[in-house]
Parts: C-alpha cells; sequence; structure tokens
C-alpha cells in the first residue's frame, strides 16, 4: 500500500499541490466492479481544503486518474456498519449515500480513523460517526501535517532531507540572537516554533505552483489567465498579512516579503507587456475596415475585443492595487490606440452616411465635397446658393422650405427624400448608441472604475482640465478622448442635412430628443448623454434658424401687380408645414418646441396677409382676407392643433366678416340709384322728419320714387345680377372654391335688402300703391339661373 501511496502521491496529488493523507481500497457494495482507492487529502495552500477524492486505474491500467471529488464539509456521516465485529462495509453520506466494500476491515478503519482526526482539526461542523469503535476515536489528531494522520511512520509522506546551506545561516543567526539557545535547548526550541509559525499562521506561505505562474505563466490562454489570476490574488494576500509586532524583523519574514516584492515586479512587467501589445495591435488592426458595413450603414462592432479584454479584468484590478503607475500607463496605452481606431471607423460610417443622404451618385458626392472627418461643404459657391440636387425622377430646390415662394406646390414635396433622409439618420444615432455604451460599460468593468468615490485619474495630466474628484469622471474623460470625433462627425452630419433641405431639421429635432432623453434615462452623466445633449443645442438652433428663415420669406413676399392675389403662397406653406410637422412630431418629447413655432408663425402668417391685403390693387382687399383667412380656418379646424384654437377662432371671425363686407359693398353696385335713394329716405328721417312726411319732400317725393324703380325692370336687375358674377368671379381664386358661397351670401344679402326697401315704401309711401319691377321669387330664379350659367 506504501507503494501506492507514493505512486499516487507523486502523480495525482503533488501536481494540484495537495497531500495524501489517508487511503483505502474499495469496491462498491453490492455490485462486481474493479476496484478504486478512496484518497483523504489536504492542500499545502492555506486555507486548507480537506477532500475525499475517487481514484482508479485507466481503462488500459498504465496510470491512475481522478474520477470523483468530495469536500470533507459536504460529509455528514460516516456509518461503519458494526462496531464490535469485523465488517468491511461502510458507507459516507455527502448529497447523497455512498456504500462502500473495503479490502480489509483494517483499511477501513484506518480510513475512518484519518477522517476523524481531520474532521476534528479542520472543520467547525462536526460529521457524526455512526457504529464506530471507540478505540478509532481516541487517537489525537497529529500537528505536523507533513506526518501522515492515518498511519504512523512508515505512512510519512515526507522523508527526511538536510539542512540547506541558506537554512544553515538562518539558525546559526537565530541562535547568536537568542541568549539561551544552547544553554536552555527548549525554550529556543519553542521560541524557533513560534517564528516559524509566523509564515504559517500568517499566510505567507505562497505555493510552487503560484510562483510558477507568476513568473512565466501563460497570459493568452483561458486557463493560463486563470493561473495568474490566483497566483496574483494569493500574491496579494500573502503581502498584506498583518504581522505582529517585531515579525517585520525577522530574517525569514523579510526574506518572504523580498521575495513577493520580486514576484510582484515580475508579474506587473509581463502582464503590461502583454496587454501593451493587445492594445497596440488592436489599434493598428486594418481588418475591421467599414467595407461589409456599408450597404446597411452599420458600425463594427467591439464585442469580441472586449469580451477577451475581460478576462484581464481582475488582473487590471490588481495591478491597479500593486502598480499605480502601471496601471495609469496602460490606461493611456488604451486610450490612445483605440482613439485612433474608433476615430477611423467614425470617419468612414459618416462617409458613408453624407453619401447616401446627399444621393449615391457621385455628382452628389462632388456637389456636396464629401471630403474628410470635418465633412465641409466644398461646392462651388452657387452650389451652396442653390443646393440643387439632381434625383431619378424629379427634382427640386434643396433648400426646400415649404413656405419659399418659389418651390411650394405639392409636387414640389420629395416625400420619399425626406423619409429617406429620416432613417439614414435614426440609423446613425441608433449605432452610436450601443457603441458609446458598449465601450463605456467595457472601460468601467476593464480599468475598475465603478467601486471608489475618489481618486486621481491616469489621463489628467494629458488634459486641460481640472482634476475630476470621481471615477465616473475619469470614465468620461477617456470616453472624451476616444470619441474625440463623434461630436465633430455629427455637426456636419447635421449642417448637411440642413443644407439638403432646412426641414430636415423637424426630423433631426425629434430623433436627437429621443435619443438624448433615452440616454439620460440609462446615465444622465454618461458621455453619450452628454454628447447627443450638445449637439441636440445645434439641432434646435437650426430648428429655431428654420422658423425664422420662413417668416422672413413672408416679410419680403413680393405680389404681382397684374393678377389677382388667391391664396397667399406662404399661407399654404403654413398648412403644408403643419402637416408635415404634426406626422414627425406625433407622440415627440419635444412637442412644446413645436407649438412655441406655431404660435411664431401664424402670427406671422395673419400679419402679412393684411399687409398684402392692403398693398393688394388688383384684388380687393375684402377678397384677399376673406379668401385666405378661409384657408387658413380650414386648416386649423382639420389639423385640430390646440395650441391654436384662439387663432382658429379668429380665423374664422376674420373670414365671415369680410365676406360680408364684400359682399355689402359688391351688392350696392346692380342697385346703386336704388340704394341712394333710400339712404337719403333713411337719412332724412335721422334728422327728424317724420317717415309719413317723407313723400313730401321734394327729392323724395312719390315721383321721384317711382321714377328710380322704374329703372330697375327685372331684365335690368337680371343684367346687373349677371356682370356682378362675372366680376366677383374675377375676384376669387379657383382653388378656395368661394364662388358659390359668396353668391349664395349675395342672394341672402339682396333678399334682406330688398325686403328693407319693400319695409320703407310701406312705411314711408303708405297708400300709394308703388311695388317694385320684379319679387323675391324673380330674385330667387335670376341667381340660381346665374349660377347655373356660368
Amino acid at each position: 500500500m506504501t507503494a501506492i501511496k507514493h505512486a499516487l502521491q507523486r502523480d495525482i496529488f503533488t501536481p494540484n499541490d495537495e497531500r495524501l493523507l489517508g487511503i483505502v481500497n474499495v469496491c462498491k457494495a453490492g455490485k462486481k466492479k474493479k476496484n478504486c482507492f478512496l484518497c483523504a487529502t489536504v492542500t499545502t495552500e492555506r486555507p486548507v481544503q480537506v477532500k475525499v477524492v475517487k481514484v482508479k486505474k485507466s481503462d488500459k491500467g498504465d496510470f491512475y486518474k481522478r474520477q470523483q471529488t468530495w469536500e470533507l464539509r459536504d460529509l455528514t456521516q460516516v456509518d461503519a456498519k458494526d462496531a464490535s465485529k469485523e465488517n468491511p462495509e461502510f458507507d459516507l453520506h455527502f448529497e447523497k449515500v455512498y456504500r462502500w466494500l473495503a479490502s480489509s476491515t483494517a483499511e477501513k478503519n484506518s480510513f475512518i480513523s484519518c477522517i476523524w482526526k481531520l474532521n476534528q482539526r479542520y472543520l467547525r461542523k462536526k460529521v457524526e460517526f455512526v457504529n464506530v469503535s471507540a478505540q478509532l476515536l481516541e487517537e489525537s489528531v497529529p500537528s505536523d501535517e507533513s506526518q501522515s494522520v492515518a498511519g504512523g511512520d512508515e505512512d510519512a509522506l515526507d522523508d527526511y532531507q538536510e539542512l540547506s546551506t541558506r537554512e544553515e545561516t538562518d539558525i546559526e543567526s537565530m541562535m547568536e540572537m537568542c541568549e539561551y539557545a544552547i544553554s536552555n535547548a527548549e525554550a529556543f526550541a519553542e521560541q524557533l516554533s513560534k517564528e516559524l509559525q509566523v509564515l504559517d499562521g500568517n499566510y505567507m506561505d505562497l505555493s510552487k505552483g503560484h510562483i510558477k505562474a507568476l513568473q512565466d505563466g501563460d497570459l493568452t490562454s483561458p486557463k493560463g489567465i486563470e493561473a495568474c489570476i490566483n497566483a496574483s490574488e494569493a500574491l496579494l494576500q500573502c503581502m498584506n498579512v498583518a504581522l505582529r509586532p517585531g515579525h517585520d524583523k525577522l530574517m525569514a519574514v523579510t526574506q518572504q516579503q523580498l521575495l513577493f516584492a520580486d514576484l510582484r515586479d515580475t508579474f506587473a512587467r509581463r502582464l503590461t507587456n502583454h496587454l501593451n501589445n493587445v492594445f497596440v495591435h488592436q489599434g493598428h488592426d486594418q481588418s475591421s475596415t467599414l467595407s461589409q458595413h456599408t450597404a446597411e450603414l452599420t458600425l463594427p462592432k467591439h464585442n469580441p475585443l472586449h469580451r477577451d479584454l475581460l478576462r484581464y479584468a481582475k488582473l487590471m484590478e490588481w495591478l491597479k492595487n500593486t502598480h499605480r503607475e502601471k496601471y495609469e500607463g496602460l490606461s493611456r496605452t488604451y486610450v490612445d490606440y483605440m482613439s485612433r481606431l474608433y476615430e477611423r471607423e467614425i470617419k468612414d460610417f459618416f462617409e458613408v452616411a453624407k453619401i447616401k443622404m446627399a444621393g449615391t451618385t457621385k455628382e452628389a458626392k462632388g456637389k456636396f465635397g464629401l471630403h474628410g472627418s470635418s465633412g465641409k461643404l466644398t461646392g462651388s459657391t452657387s452650389s451652396l446658393n442653390k443646393l440643387t440636387v439632381q434625383g431619378s425622377n424629379s427634382r427640386r430646390s434643396q433648400s426646400s422650405s415649404l413656405l419659399d415662394m418659389g418651390n411650394m406646390s405639392a409636387s414640389d414635396l420629395d416625400v420619399a427624400d425626406r423619409t429617406k433622409f429620416d432613417k439614414i439618420f435614426e440609423q446613425v444615432l441608433s449605432e452610436l448608441e450601443p457603441l458609446c455604451l458598449a465601450e463605456q460599460d467595457f472601460i468601467s468593468k476593464f480599468f475598475k472604475l465603478q467601486q471608489h468615490p475618489t481618486i486621481t485619474p491616469p489621463l489628467a495630466q494629458n488634459i486641460d482640465t481640472p482634476c475630476p474628484q470621481s471615477e465616473k469622471d475619469m470614465v468620461r474623460l477617456m470616453m472624451n478622448k476616444i470619441f474625440q470625433s463623434i461630436e465633430t462627425e455629427l455637426n456636419s452630419l447635421i449642417a448637411l442635412g440642413d443644407k439638403i433641405d432646412s426641414f430636415n431639421s423637424l426630423y433631426m429635432l425629434v430623433k436627437m430628443s429621443h435619443h438624448v432623453w433615452t440616454a439620460e434615462n440609462v446615465d444622465p452623466a454618461s458621455y453619450l448623454s452628454t454628447t447627443l445633449g450638445n449637439v441636440l443645442v445645434t439641432v434646435k438652433r437650426n430648428f429655431d434658424k428654420c422658423i425664422s428663415g420662413q417668416i422672413r420669406q413672408m416679410e419680403e413676399v413680393k405680389i404681382s401687380k397684374k393678377s389677382k392675389v388667391g391664396i397667399l403662397l406662404f399661407v399654404t406653406g403654413f398648412e403644408e408645414f403643419a402637416e408635415l410637422a404634426e406626422t414627425i412630431f406625433r407622440n415627440a418629447e419635444r412637442r412644446g418646441d413645436l407649438d412655441k413655432a406655431y404660435v411664431k408663425l401664424i402670427r406671422a402668417v395673419f400679419m402679412n396677409v393684411e399687409k398684402v391685403a392692403s398693398e393688394s390693387q388688383k384684388t380687393p382687399r375684402d377678397v384677399v382676407m376673406m379668401e385666405n383667412f378661409h384657408h387658413i380656418f380650414s386648416t386649423l379646424s382639420r389639423l385640430k392643433i390646440s395650441c391654436l384654437d384662439a387663432e382658429r377662432r379668429e380665423a374664422k371671425h376674420k373670414y365671415t366678416d369680410h365676406l360680408q363686407s364684400y359682399v355689402i359693398n359688391s351688392l350696392g353696385q346692380p342697385l346703386e340709384k336704388l340704394n341712394h335713394f333710400f339712404e337719403g329716405v333713411e337719412a332724412r328721417v335721422a334728422q327728424g322728419v317724420r317717415e309719413e312726411e317723407v313723400s313730401y319732400q321734394l327729392a323724395f317725393n312719390k315721383q321721384e320714387l317711382r321714377k328710380v324703380i322704374k329703372e330697375y325692370p327685372g331684365k335690368e336687375v337680371k343684367k346687373g345680377l349677371d356682370n356682378l358674377y362675372k366680376k366677383v368671379d374675377k375676384h376669387l381664386c379657383e382653388e378656395e372654391s368661394l364662388l358659390q358661397v359668396v353668391w349664395h351670401s349675395m342672394q341672402d344679402e339682396f333678399i334682406r335688402q330688398y325686403k328693407h326697401f319693400e319695409d320703407l315704401i310701406g312705411r314711408c309711401y303708405p297708400g300709394s300703391g308703388i311695388t317694385m319691377e320684379f319679387t323675391i321669387q324673380d330674385m330667387l330664379e335670376y341667381f340660381s339661373s346665374i349660377a347655373q350659367s356660368h
């Protein structure tokens, strides 16, 4: 059995820093299977872990291999079956009950005794031993782990070794320091034991495996990285052991500390050099070009790099705690090289976005001068002023203000182009957002920048800003440098979109506002939130400039003196603006900005309609006011813009007032003399003449009344109404379709005047028998036939 123990110790347990203390040859009870060995082991590293390991020969029988391992702390009961009789069977109760049959009762008892002693020494929770002889549980636990717990001297795993020269020197030094070393050997041995326990009791013992990992462990494989992590943590634990007063002067302690410092510096250099190489390689890596992302306008993802680097996160934390200078150097190296990589990718990405916005043709690219990350519009002066783009199906002004006097018609509104722009701009923001969030999350995790409230940032010396007070500030500074081109590129893209079509500012305001709102909900202080917030200011400024431009165009409008006015272009322009804006701003976070713009625009529309109406020479003022305010009222009623309810009511009031005014003023012409006559009658009554005495006035006697009435027979009235219809038709525009409304209002007004004239005749010329030459029914037929004939 001794030979087997030595073989197992050498081949299986020593490579894993474990010591074999007990062994029993077993097979499963009740089954005829090949034998195996149950081994009781302890780790050589502290804290000590005690295990039960099942070992069996390989299928070929040429070597042993571990098959199963249990932690001793998981053992709840050992059942020896019979305490008085020899019985090779026993049970071990782990997560389930394992029933074993030992090759002999002696081996079983020796193994159970070993388990009992290990349990007494290392476990707080004691295992229950059932049907076990009291003799097996009476022996004390050996104080020296190098001696087998299970057996006598013949089972000792560590043979006697002579002292090395260093060890002899250490003992001589200690004897010189101790006056009674020779006179009182027992006292000296006790002192020696205490000093040796400093290394043991304060965990200043680092395994050979850990030392090897720190010196030349593999930093490229997952297994090697894990070994280095364990070794670095064990080293840090050893270096941070709290020593008792005076222990720091012990030579053994001092030498261990020197060893640890050397291992720390050696591993720090290896780790720094390795990660530096990784960062440099990634920064120069040209494989992640944008060519494969051009069609769908996407940015390369860095998730694989982040995933690989995060395996070193614990090592970066170790470096942060042990070698701050090297940690800071790595931080700067990462930022320097990643900023180069991101700058290339972002520049290419925005270049493609600009080309897609302006059109995919070479002509469009040349016209807008899409060269470099600055995004300057380097086209000719005329192209900057006109900004026209040739499309496959249409040509339109790319300033494309819906209120632009020269480009107002619906046929000029290329909705497809605007929708395309909106999708491209949204795609740009949707690609940038996860890119920035992923990088910020990686930086926080990899550089361990989310645990302590205050630090000194590694990049502060390179950035002309006050020293930040938190690790969040450090993350922000690193992000600012890595993505220093994003804000510039976004502003350049926004400028291009504004040049292509000033109304793109509406789309950009809504999209940018939404992404700012989303970013602030995630982290108000994040780089993404701050950057998008800055760009949003530019977008809002462009939006305000667009609104101001429309108002300025209204104020500068000139009307033709030779043609009728009709519906003013800026009135239909406001309608088209409102229709577009209501679609874009539906459920938008920045609705308030649109409402303020509406109020400014509608007040400007009202004011300039009044101005044009007053300046109009060809079209009567009442017609200009009536038609345009009718159009405005219809637009506001249809769109139901709540912030313009007051303006909607005002537009209706102005429309009805000027309709009535136009009708009254126009109807005075076909019965002009009759109107003047009765105006004179009403004037005499107003001056105090009694109604029944008006007929005695020379100018208003019965004979004069009959003379005026005869001038307006039915035929002449119809002729006058026909001429009036033609004149109204010339005044009114076709697109507003108010001719029949006006004609019907004139009919009502004519009937009202007719009844008023009859009433005056009855009151001022009673019993005279004087009547009009035509009846109300005649009038209705006149109006109807005239309308139908035209």
